[in-house]
């Protein structure tokens, strides 16, 4: 296949530069514990200086795979994908999602929201960056927001970004994998003293699974 074809496959969402995917269980937020298909798409350039998938970020290392080719991977092990990258959301979702719908497939993504939404979601979890901040339009349409807490500082950006999602939307702190043993105590007397947020854990890293 040409590079003019791919570009143009690519553009429509029929193909999308796929990372990796795995079928795991969800480690994250309020899934955690769910077996899911994840489907991981290389490009980002939200730049989380503890991001612990940076080999995601330069999409050219991850070669233009056929939606077909993905979905017909996906519908072998789940009835469930997670959507996530990189950052997913720069590309066209559209094609993906709707397909897996036509599977009877539900569709989560994993986003820092600051593209704009393609795609069909059953479930959107928002995880704001301070180096890229979400569009306003994502807000609202979140399902679950996400904080990855690093310093004290977090929190305050965390009550910030939940003004700004709808008053049914799940509320997460979690810690950041290498500050983990610092920060999660914080954490537990923070929501202990503000209940409407939950603690998230990255599960799957004490499980030892992907």
């Amino acid at each position: 296949m040409s590079n003019a074809n791919s570009k143009q496959l690519i553009n429509s969402g029929e193909m999308l530069p796929l990372m990796e995917a795995f079928y795991t269980i969800q480690g994250e937020g309020f899934h955690t514990g769910k077996a899911a298909y994840f489907i991981r798409i290389g490009g980002c350039d939200v730049g989380c200086h503890w991001c612990d998938v940076k080999e995601s970020w330069d999409e050219k290392l991850h070669p233009p795979t056929l939606v077909s080719t993905i979905v017909n991977e996906a519908k072998k092990y789940a009835n469930t994908v997670v959507v996530t990258g990189g950052e997913p959301l720069m590309w066209n979702l559209d094609f993906l999602t709707k397909n897996l719908h036509l599977n009877n497939i539900k569709t989560h993504i994993e986003t820092s929201g600051a593209y704009k939404i393609s795609g069909f979601w059953d479930w959107i979890c928002l995880s704001p960056k301070k180096t890229k901040l979400p569009l306003k339009e994502i807000y609202k349409k979140a399902n679950e927001l996400k904080i990855i807490v690093h310093n004290k500082s977090d929190f305050e950006f965390a009550e910030k970004q939940a003004l700004l999602v709808s008053e049914n939307c799940e509320l997460f702190l979690q810690p950041e994998w290498s500050k983990r043993d610092k920060m999660t105590p914080q954490i537990v007397a923070y929501v202990m003293k503000h209940p409407t947020w939950k603690i998230s854990l990255q599960t799957h890293k004490y499980l030892n699974i992907p």
